[in-house]
């Protein structure tokens, strides 16, 4: 009897050794899919050797909420894609300020066909992101942010056989704060719009070279 009692006490203890360790390790499962990454592959892979421009279109509602919106994000698109050009393999590209003289000088480049603002800026590749709304609060609402950014991207191979076709189309949403609620004496004007405009930034440039994205993003 004495035999048999040992056998039962060594199993069950064996088992909890067993539950201790399945535990642990549902644990430690959980906490790497809330503070691991995961690489993610680029879904436009024709950079490469090809040079770029970042065109940003926006309607004059957009643009007299915030003047400067349009620049800071083809700034900030352009950066991201030049500091990654060893990835995605882009042979050169058009600075966002020349970008955004072109635009200014020439009020009408928006009527012209893709393959003609391609020949302007002397590019393969248009990257062309069609601002759908930009916001930081709801309307109506001045008490509490609720930012968003909606764009359009499409990418024009100016060099291939459809100059003024977009072949290759992604919507990109983000928002900002992650919290419903944040009123205006929370967080300043200045921080809403930095993150939303980051956010949209990486999101699109993203969409040209291989990245880490932590699995639990929430943008």
């Amino acid at each position: 009897m004495k035999v048999v009692g040992g056998g039962l006490l060594a199993a069950s203890a064996l088992a909890c050794a067993g539950c201790q360790a399945v535990a642990l390790a549902g644990v430690m499962a959980d906490t790497f899919e809330k503070t691991g990454t995961k690489t993610v592959y680029p879904e436009y892979e024709r950079l490469h050797g090809k040079t770029f421009a970042v065109v940003i279109a926006a309607d004059r509602v957009m643009q007299g909420n915030d003047p400067r919106a349009v620049t800071r994000i083809t700034n900030a698109i352009t950066r991201k894609l030049v500091q990654n050009k060893d990835l995605h393999g882009a042979a050169g590209f058009v600075p966002g300020t020349k970008v955004m003289e072109l635009q200014y000088s020439k009020p009408r480049w928006s009527t012209w066909s893709y393959g003609k603002l391609a020949d302007e800026f002397g590019v393969d590749r248009l990257i062309v992101i069609d601002l759908q709304e930009y916001r930081l609060s709801e309307p109506g609402n001045a008490y509490l942010w609720s930012g968003a950014v909606v764009g359009k991207v499409g990418v024009v191979e100016a060099d291939e056989i459809n100059p003024d076709e977009f072949v290759f189309t992604k919507e990109i949403r983000v928002t900002f704060p992650d919290e419903s609620g944040v009123t205006t004496s929370a967080i300043n004007r200045a921080t809403v719009s930095a993150n939303l405009e980051e956010r949209f930034s990486d999101r699109v440039a993203w969409l040209f070279f291989k990245h880490e994205e932590p699995n639990m993003i929430k943008y």
